[in-house]
């Protein structure tokens, strides 16, 4: 069977200098990206489609893609406005894109395998991946999507608050994911929703959502579906709402259509949501080089 891991990377800018994306963490100057597809690659996935903005093809196909052609399928999708349902109007004043389900959805065209999302820059530890093909390999219902979840406690900041989806679960189901700014205050972990309700405490163990999510290709027919009727919405909200792949999938769920399986995971997720927190990172990734989880350099020829 074959499977893709989408690489949500079109919040990349045309320069990559600065950028956290292709910061540097690796002891020979591999990117987080490469942990993940290195990882994707072992546990089995056979193809990768990175969703970028279309004017950094070039810059990103030389600083990435072409280390990796020679290792596993590569392809392209662009994050474009014009990417609508026909009849939709086009955003065209629109400079910020569109969220995490639109993008999702600009993949529909090359996309015809089950498929595993992650984000361009967050490390998800390989554990994570097996679990993933597990899931593909195990399931047989295609109206039953997957989620790996990981413990807060091991996806927090030791620099400030993070945006975390904590997850509300059902015999391993998902309920609902609560978007949340996640922080360790006076040793309580809470949990500040970003719709303004009540903040409240969790534990370390309480499951959240990193955007590793397993799909079907037939979450494309109801991704546009759902589109059509957010580019519905008021000139002026459409100038600042995002269409995100969470309350798309909280809509599926309460429809009774689709139902989220939870898959939790012990790894440790690495980030950089703040500068300080690369030296970490950088530490984390040098340590499980030195008990050799990974080749040095981790392209090998």
């Amino acid at each position: 069977m074959n499977r893709t891991l989408v690489v949500m990377a079109a919040g990349m800018g045309s320069r990559f200098g600065g950028l956290k994306q292709i910061e540097p963490m690796g002891p020979n100057q591999e990117f987080l990206i490469d942990y993940s597809i290195y990882d994707a690659i072992d546990a089995g996935f056979n193809k990768v489609v990175f969703i970028i903005k279309e004017e950094n093809y070039e810059i990103f196909k030389e600083t990435i893609g072409s280390r990796i052609e020679d290792k596993i399928k590569v392809e392209y999708a662009f994050q474009k406005m014009e990417t609508v349902p026909e009849g939709s109007p086009i955003l065209k004043d629109r400079e910020k894109p569109l969220g995490t389900a639109h993008a999702i959805y600009c993949v529909k065209d090359i996309v015809k395998e089950p498929f595993c999302i992650i984000n361009a820059d967050d490390f998800y530890g390989r554990e994570a991946y097996f679990e993933a093909i597990h899931f593909f390999d195990e399931n047989k219902d295609e109206n039953i999507y997957g989620l790996v979840g990981y413990q807060t406690a091991k996806t927090l900041s030791k620099n400030g608050s993070a945006k975390r989806g904590v997850c509300k679960l059902y015999n391993n189901n998902l309920e609902t994911i609560i978007e949340s700014k996640v922080e360790e205050k006076e040793g309580k972990i809470i949990a500040e929703p970003l719709d303004g309700s009540t903040p409240f405490e969790i534990s370390g163990d309480t499951i959240v959502s990193m955007n590793m999510l397993l799909f079907y290709p037939n979450l494309f027919p109801y991704l546009e579906e759902k589109l059509r009727v957010f580019l519905e919405r008021p000139k002026e909200k459409l100038e600042k709402d995002e269409f995100l792949i969470p309350d798309v999938l909280k809509e599926a769920m309460e429809e009774g259509v689709r139902k989220v399986k939870v898959i939790e995971t012990t790894a440790s997720w690495y980030g950089v949501t703040y500068k300080e927190d690369k030296e970490e990172v950088v530490t984390a990734i040098k340590e499980m080089t030195e008990k050799e989880i990974y080749p040095s350099p981790l392209w090998m020829e």
